[in-house]
């Protein structure tokens, strides 16, 4: 033999044939790399699908879009209503065979105007002679158009009543339009 076979550099004898020993030895660290390895794939997978998804929700356009309107201009507006001492109006129209209308109208104001329901309540008899008057003028069938009555009320109360305040709504509560036949 030469005397390269008699030298063990890794400190056993060359002769015992212990190769089982060595195999375990190298067969952990492998297992280990691989272990590591694998774990580190996954890792860095799991950071970049994070990464991606928190990009893409905060910057990216949504797939679900509501259509808006051109002329919806945001929230609307929080009001108060007069409504109470006003109660419940009772008239017949301007029909050659009257129909009864029971009306019980509310008028919206905003919610930091303090001057509008004090006009309203120092007015009140003007607003229930003129609700009154307006829906005995109309007939039943342009009684039957209820925004474009709303409007009317709206403007005649801001222009003939009310002085130094508007209101910005009306709301009929009940509305009843009731024709003999």
């Amino acid at each position: 033999m030469s005397d390269q076979d008699d030298i063990n550099l890794e400190g056993g004898d060359a002769g015992t044939g212990d190769s089982g020993g060595k195999k375990l030895g190298g067969l952990l660290p492998q297992l280990l790399k691989w272990v590591a390895i694998v774990l580190g794939a996954l890792i860095f997978i799991v950071t970049v699908v994070v990464i991606t998804v928190n990009v893409m929700g905060s910057s990216g356009k949504s797939q679900t879009s509501i259509p808006v309107s051109e002329e919806y201009t945001g929230s609307r507006e929080v009001m108060l209503w007069y409504r109470e001492p006003l109660g419940t109006l009772q008239t017949r129209t301007s029909d050659t065979t009257p129909a009864s209308v029971i009306v019980e109208v509310a008028l919206g104001y905003p919610v930091e105007d303090k001057a509008t329901p004090a006009e309203l309540s120092a007015r009140l008899v003007e607003l229930k002679d003129f609700l009154r008057a307006f829906f005995s003028r109309k007939t039943a069938a342009e009684l039957r158009n209820e925004e474009k009555v709303k409007i009317e009320i709206r403007n005649a109360i801001n222009d003939n009543i009310l002085a130094k305040t508007k209101i910005r709504d009306v709301r009929f509560v009940k509305y009843e339009i009731v024709e003999q036949q």
